[in-house]
């Protein structure tokens, strides 16, 4: 607020926290973890590889690409199915003519070419990796029956022998493989990039001084150290460095985590990237370039991105069992009946062994489920960019959380206010404050005046307002000599109920105390509830927070849970690092830039979504609300998805390892075997069981 005089007030009497600014020297970043040499920036570009990289699963692939190719598909294969019948089985649809048996080998050839490409790809990157997995299982399955087919259309021809074709089961695998990954990719949408909001953190364009005071704007890749830039008031501080001149409040809260705005002075550290909120400073740069506090925040995300999961992918673990298990049958079907029978028999039973193990249900076993629970948790606030983060959040042993936005609201509020004398109201103290705070910019003064207003007290009107030194304001009002100064500053106890982690101002009249009021970061209405819950399912929180020591220890005391303070962003990436290292699966939640490279390392990263577009896009799963009560229903999501999983995956899989075994032959020395079309008909029925029970996934909601 403007006095008489035009100063704004100081508000010395508040207790800032200076950030501690070794937290970025950048002696103690770990540098053998950020060579740029050693990065591997894969994770974070849109994967359009159409193949599938072995153990990173088809989550990691772009659904735009399966939805092209399977749209293209699909004509093609409906006529092939059109053409052939189903396991031998003639289907009243289905339409045949001379040499349509031809047309159906040509069709399936242009098919298996363009709508297999994805598969045999990935089969291939699967092998390079020596772990097989459902990419290979439905390489396995399309390849053996598209060859086989071919071989019988060119047997009809060349022997006159009837013999049964697979080209209806190639067909059908294969556009309902393509469907399931690209129902499993438009679920789960395509992750951020983080360095790219990092980036735009920092202006492009900086203001530099030159040695006659005119100012030159310069791209800030340009800028050297020593070079003085100029920032005015709303601007973001292009690079880092020392202050020369000038005197401001630097809000720091989305790189550091520090809550309140920052007042800085000549000689003060600034950060690039932080957002400059009052006065002009003149900024002698530091660091530049890949020393930069933001560029070595932006390398720590990029190698958590490169880190591989520590999912187990239940549906690749299956798909990899069931490859080498169909294999094995085979072959062994195939010598058995060699040697009772003869080659063309021992053929026909390896083929019909591996046509059986045709993952129909199981390629849609997870993806069903996955469309089912991102379309439930969007309806709940839960945005699930991951489905790895699913299957890990059940195993959680720790929660580490953010404080400043995360578990308070970040909005510095009274927490109490009261009278210290009889001769004063309650109300005539809340007057006499929002009177001499009226009008300033600074977030703790508006907090008073707010408060104020909400009580429906009407501010007294000050004659002068005048700076306190080191220690607060004070004013003159109805002839009376007011201040508004810190409880350090008065030097006496008070008689006044301190919330934890508060920081306390007293209205002073002629040396006595008449007034007090305490200004804090509110915990939000959930936090406590949120801390019981994870304690029950067994699941350590730890609260990490940028902010200062008493600030962090009183949130931490009063939620009942161990804390860290003055958290740099290499801080909470080895605090994370660290507790995976012991063996422990690691949720983070965060939502600033300091909490970004955690985030990313974390085997579950959970944004807020209130927070930068850094930490959502370096994050599994966003909460939209930003309510911590919304995490514990991302934790029971996360439960009843991965249930569904793996009952979809005993319905789908099933199917496969009982028939695999009949279908060549293990129960023929009794009388029973396996006919191609009775197993069409349990594969049918298969896959119509884990569509119905991936949509009896219910979340119930939770109260607002």
């Amino acid at each position: 607020m403007n006095d008489k005089k035009g100063k704004q007030p100081d508000h010395e009497h508040i207790d800032h926290s200076k950030m501690d600014h070794s937290k970025m020297d950048h002696s103690k970043m770990d540098h053998s973890k950020m060579d740029h040499s050693k990065m591997d920036h894969s994770k974070m570009a849109h994967d359009d590889h159409e193949g599938h990289a072995g153990n990173s699963g088809h989550e990691h692939h772009h659904h735009g690409s399966f939805k092209a190719i399977f749209l293209k598909s699909l004509p093609l294969g409906i006529v092939v199915m059109l053409l052939t019948p189903m396991m031998g089985i003639s289907l009243p649809f289905q339409i045949s003519f001379l040499y349509s048996d031809i047309l159906a080998a040509v069709l399936s050839t242009i098919l298996i070419i363009y709508g297999g490409k994805p598969f045999y790809m990935g089969a291939i990157d699967e092998f390079k990796q020596k772990d097989p997995g459902m990419m290979s299982l439905i390489t396995l399955g399309i390849g053996v029956s598209y060859l086989y087919s071919v071989y019988a259309v060119i047997a009809r021809y060349v022997t006159g022998e009837h013999m049964m074709d697979f080209f209806f089961e190639f067909a059908s695998l294969l556009l309902i493989m393509l469907l399931g990954h690209w129902i499993e990719m438009k679920a789960l949408g395509e992750a951020g990039n983080a360095q790219k909001s990092l980036a735009e953190l920092v202006p492009k364009d900086a203001y530099v001084v030159l040695e006659d005071d005119a100012v030159e704007s310069r791209p800030v890749s340009q800028l050297q150290v020593g070079d003085v830039i100029r920032v005015q008031a709303g601007e973001n501080i292009p690079a880092d460095g020392v202050i020369q001149r000038g005197q401001s409040r630097v809000n720091e809260a989305l790189l550091t985590g520090e809550s309140k705005p920052i007042e800085k002075n000549a000689g003060d550290q600034v950060i690039g990237g932080s957002t400059n909120q009052e006065g002009v400073l003149y900024i002698e740069v530091q660091e530049t370039g890949d020393k930069s506090f933001i560029s070595q925040v932006q390398t720590l995300v990029a190698q958590a991105q490169s880190q591989p999961s520590r999912a187990e992918n239940l549906a690749k673990k299956v798909a990899s069992s069931l490859f080498y298990v169909a294999i094995a049958v085979a072959l062994i079907a195939f010598i058995v009946w060699l040697f009772i029978t003869d080659v063309q028999t021992a053929i026909i039973f390896t083929v019909t062994t591996l046509v059986i193990a045709c993952p129909h249900a199981l390629g849609l076993a997870i993806p069903l489920v996955v469309s089912r629970s991102t379309s439930l948790g969007a309806s709940h606030g839960l945005l699930v960019k991951d489905r790895e983060a699913l299957e890990l959040a059940t195993k959680a042993d720790v929660m580490i959380l953010d404080k400043t936005g995360t578990l308070t609201s970040g909005e510095f509020k009274v927490l109490n206010a009261e009278s210290l004398s009889k001769d004063y109201s309650k109300e005539e103290v809340l007057a006499l404050m929002s009177g001499i705070e009226g009008g300033s910019s600074h977030p703790i003064a508006q907090s008073i005046v707010g408060f104020a207003e909400k009580q429906k007290v009407k501010p007294i009107n000050f004659d002068s307002i005048n700076v306190v030194s080191g220690a607060g304001v004070e004013g003159e009002a109805n002839g009376r000599r007011y201040e508004l100064i810190s409880q350090k500053a008065f030097g006496q106890k008070v008689d006044f109920e301190i919330p934890k982690g508060s920081t306390v101002s007293l209205l002073v009249e002629e040396g006595e105390a008449i007034g007090a009021v305490a200004l804090g970061d509110e915990l939000k209405s959930t936090s406590k509830e949120l801390m019981e819950v994870l304690k029950a399912r067994g699941i350590k929180p730890i609260m990490a927070t940028g902010d200062n020591e008493k600030a962090a220890q009183g949130v931490a005391e009063e939620l009942g849970i161990d804390y860290k303070a003055n958290q740099s962003p290499q801080d909470k990436y080895d605090l994370v690092e660290s507790l995976k290292k012991e063996g422990k699966t690691v949720i983070m939640v965060g939502d600033g830039v300091n909490d970004s490279p955690s985030l990313a390392l974390a085997d579950v990263g959970v944004a807020i979504g209130a927070g930068t577009q850094v930490a959502l896009d370096s994050a599994d799963v966003v909460l939209v609300r930003s309510d911590p009560g919304d995490i514990e229903s991302f934790i029971e999501l996360a439960n009843k998805t991965t249930r569904k999983m793996k009952q979809n995956l005993i319905w789908g899989a099933g199917y496969n390892f009982i028939a695999i075994p009949i279908a060549a032959g293990i129960l023929a020395p009794i009388g029973i075997t396996l006919a191609p079309a009775f197993g069409a008909v349990l594969m049918s029925i298969s896959t119509v069981i884990v569509a119905i029970n991936a949509m009896t996934l219910r979340l119930e909601k939770k109260a607002v």
